[in-house]
């Protein structure tokens, strides 16, 4: 039988990619944890790890145990919250992914709504790209996510959280500012500043690309909001963001596409995982806030 306490050493070295941040993270000594690593692999019968080079590169097998420790050790996590909140009435953690966007201009005051409700629980936020989110979620290492609707897979279950349109972004002196629409071909033949590859934004400029066969002409690359909007500001590219992104910014101006885009997020969940508890009533809550 595996002991849990193997398995949360053998993961905290893959996450830290170290024995020596392992043993910092688990306040353990080192000789400790690399003795737990050799008597689970001789327990299993084989290695877990590639040495060579003086780096630690997990085997074939080692990936296949690392899958297995996530939801393991996730499942333990939520039994531990559930006691918690047995004996506490309302405690736990909810962690959630969610797309920068959303959690500069959307989420906080949903958040804080909820926290002023469920004052013990404790929120902890992933910031990350959907595409990021999404594979999280699938893999069960991430408990609640925030991802696009269409691409929802069968083993995820989503609640419909938001339908915002993309815009694009363009600056005071811009010609676009004064007409009612900007045609996909013309926004893309400007030089543009965008998210990184994984975030629906740069997922949305790239499926317009293809659609229209137009090449886009990237010029900023980054996951700063504050960034992108002084680049668009300061006259050197556009962007495309959310609508709500740009609502109160008197410097920015939202122009929509010809033909609108609508983008339609949800707050999805793993089917065969169970809920905690804390998950579960932030999904209540949510359920409660969001328009049906």
């Amino acid at each position: 039988m595996l002991d849990p306490k193997w398995l949360r050493q053998f993961a905290a070295v893959v996450t830290t990619g170290t024995i020596t941040r392992a043993a910092e993270q688990l306040h353990l000594a080192q000789p400790a944890i690399s003795m737990t690593l050799k008597k689970l692999e001789k327990q299993l019968g084989f290695p877990l790890f590639d040495r060579r080079q003086g780096r630690l590169h997990l085997t074939a097998e080692g990936e296949q145990l690392y899958q297995h420790a996530e939801r393991i050790l996730h499942t333990l996590h939520l039994a531990e919250q559930d006691m918690a909140a047995l004996q506490s009435g309302h405690s736990g953690e909810v962690c959630i992914g969610i797309p920068s966007m959303l959690g500069s201009f959307y989420f906080p005051p949903l958040l804080m709504a909820f926290k002023h409700r469920y004052p013990g629980l404790t929120l902890r936020i992933e910031e990350a790209g959907t595409q990021h989110v999404l594979a999280k979620l699938c893999q069960g290492q991430l408990g609640l996510g925030i991802v696009m609707t269409s691409a929802l897979p069968p083993q995820l279950t989503g609640l419909p959280l938001l339908r915002e349109e993309m815009v694009a972004v363009v600056n005071s002196d811009h010609p676009a500012r004064h007409g009612d629409t900007i045609s996909m071909h013309d926004f893309l033949s400007q030089e543009l500043a965008v998210f990184r590859h994984g975030f629906f934004h740069r997922e949305y400029i790239e499926e317009m690309a293809r659609k229209t066969g137009v090449r886009p002409h990237i010029g900023f690359e980054s996951n700063l909001i504050p960034l992108l909007k002084a680049v668009v500001r300061q006259g050197f590219a556009i962007t495309s963001f959310l609508r709500m992104v740009v609502d109160n910014d008197p410097d920015l101006f939202a122009v929509s596409f010809a033909e609108p885009y609508f983008l339609d997020l949800c707050l999805a969940w793993p089917n065969d995982r169970r809920l905690s508890r804390a998950e579960q009533a932030f999904i209540d809550f949510v359920a409660q806030q969001t328009p049906n």
